[in-house]
Formats: structure tokens, sequence, C-alpha cells
């Protein structure tokens, strides 16, 4: 008797589920007429190293004011550090970085940047003069 109420149940619930998939909108992909070579990637836009933008939002990571393409950030090497670490920073006239970036997710400070905040450009990127590639209402209060 269990048996069979489970037999029931799981052929219901398979009839509902294609019954689900019949109704869902049809996915539509390219077609080979519609990848025409006019179909072309967004423009690479350059650094603007002229000014220093606002910040958008209070918390906003500062955006970076020059060239980061070339520079080498992976588990071993951090270029970024060789300018703003705080043993550089006033030799290189560049901005340090935050003691935040020293302290680990247990409020614990170091003399080294936390492995947490090594890969910079996870939060800062290059500043740039590119206009939206879609529309967008965002606005700080």
């Amino acid at each position: 008797m269990r048996n069979t109420i489970k037999t029931l149940l799981m052929a219901g619930l398979l009839v509902a589920g294609f019954a689900g998939m019949a109704g869902a909108a049809e996915v539509k992909g390219l077609s080979k007429d519609e990848m025409t070579s006019t179909n072309t990637a967004p423009p690479v836009y350059s650094v603007t190293e002229s000014r220093k933008w606002d910040k958008a939002y209070r918390q906003q990571p500062p955006l970076v004011p020059h060239q980061v393409a070339k520079y080498e950030i992976d588990l071993k090497v951090n270029q970024c550090l060789n300018c703003h670490d705080w043993k550089f920073a006033a030799k290189e006239k560049a901005p340090q970085l935050p003691e935040s970036h020293y302290k680990d997710r247990d409020g614990v400070q170091s003399e080294q940047v936390y492995r947490g905040r090594w890969f910079c450009v996870t939060c800062h990127t290059p500043q740039t003069d590119a206009q939206p590639l879609v529309d967008n209402t965002f606005g700080s209060r």
C-alpha cells in the first residue's frame, strides 16, 4: 500500500513537472543569420589620469587614476603594494593603504596586507570616461 502511494505521488509530480515545462517560454539563441560582422565588442576605454573623480556613494572604494592592466597581481606578487604599502607610500607620493587593509577578519592588526584584501582590483577599478552600456537609474540619496 505504501509503495503504491509513493508511486502515485511520484507520477503526479512528474506529470506536473512536464506540464510546467510545456508552458515555459521558448529560449532563443543566436542563429548564424543573427551573428554578423555588425556585432562588435564594446570599445576599450582609456584611463583618465588628469582628474580625480568624486565617489558615487559614501563607502565606495576609491577609483584608480592610472593604468593597472599590466600590473602583476597573483598569489605571490602584488605590484600595487610597491607604491601604496605603508612602507613606500610617502616616498612614492602615493595614497597609503588604510589600516583596515592590514587587519584580518577578526580585527587582528598585522604589518602585512591581509590576504582578504590582496586583490586590489576586486574593489578598486580604473576610472574611465565610459558611457554606461545599459540604462541605469542608480542615484545616491
